[in-house]
């Protein structure tokens, strides 16, 4: 396992607004197409704590992850947006933060709440049993995920966004298959990863089935703070489950398990063509030059 591990570099990213986000271990990258047609990368390095032992405590580090999507990514997708707008309607400052908050609460509503609520009902007028109960909020939560992604992948400018979605798979697709990036090659790789967000969401709605069924039946107020308080927890067994799986592909029976995770991909990318997949490799380049750079220097620090 730990051999396997270290072949497979840790590297992600994430869509932008005409743009992709990589990051690796010390730095990270977003190139985003301007409305001029030029490339303009970004690159940062990324604090000590990226790559501290911290990381590698299980279940910490899902937390820490979710945390640092939400923040960190956050603020660069919000970047990209203003990069199409311009300087006349920048999001940022207090309309930013208001902006977050309020999309956060959506969600936790939405995909969380609103489940439990549906199900509490269903569970009372059919007099059924507490776990069948969890099933069916386990199963209304994935089905309004699922409908979510379908429905906004209908609008055009989220067609673009999953199209550099998949060129972000592509992309790191190639580099671990040892290939060249040339667009050719990355527009030849999988749209479809592993590692992907989307997976994780498929592992949270499973995992919260048989959380919620382990922990029985609950009045309602407590139905829905447990459903909310317990949100950190199930992230982070979620992210050792997909880390765990995307390490272990090469088991046949693995490889069963994962194709839910895999399929539902196909809602969440669509293809790239050659000007978005040159975005992507040029965010990866960037990436994993500053990425190598600080390795060194940090290794001859240690030294």
């Amino acid at each position: 396992m730990k051999e396997k591990e270290l072949k497979l570099p840790s590297y992600g990213g994430q869509a932008l607004i005409e743009g992709v986000l990589m990051r690796g271990k010390y730095a990270l990258a977003y190139a985003m197409r301007s409305p001029e047609g030029e490339i303009v990368v970004k690159t940062e390095k990324l604090p000590s704590i990226y790559s501290s032992n911290f990381r590698k405590i299980p279940f910490i580090r899902g937390i820490f992850g979710l945390w640092d999507a939400m923040v960190l990514g956050l603020r660069i997708l919000t970047d990209s947006a203003n990069l199409q707008t311009g300087e006349d309607e920048k999001i940022e400052g207090w309309s930013l933060i208001l902006t977050v908050l309020f999309s956060l609460g959506m969600s936790v509503l939405m995909f969380f709440v609103l489940p439990a609520l549906i199900s509490e009902f269903i569970e009372v007028q059919l007099s059924l049993a507490s776990w069948l109960g969890s099933v069916i909020e386990g199963a209304l939560r994935l089905s309004f995920i699922i409908l979510y992604v379908w429905g906004i992948g209908k609008m055009e400018e989220i067609k673009r966004v999953f199209s550099y979605h998949g060129s972000e798979h592509k992309t790191i697709n190639a580099f671990e298959s040892n290939l060249e990036l040339t667009p050719e090659n990355v527009l030849a790789s999988s749209r479809l990863h592993p590692r992907c967000g989307t997976s994780f969401i498929l592992s949270v709605a499973v995992i919260s089935i048989i959380l919620f069924t382990i922990i029985g039946p609950l009045p309602l107020l407590w139905r829905i703070l447990t459903r909310i308080i317990l949100i950190p927890f199930i992230a982070g067994v979620a992210y050792e489950y997909t880390r765990w799986m995307a390490n272990n592909l090469d088991k046949k029976w693995v490889t069963a398990i994962a194709k839910p995770n895999l399929a539902l991909q196909n809602l969440t990318t669509n293809e790239p063509d050659r000007e978005i997949v040159e975005v992507a490799i040029a965010s990866f380049n960037a990436m994993l030059e500053l990425e190598n750079y600080e390795r060194e220097n940090r290794e001859k620090r240690q030294e």
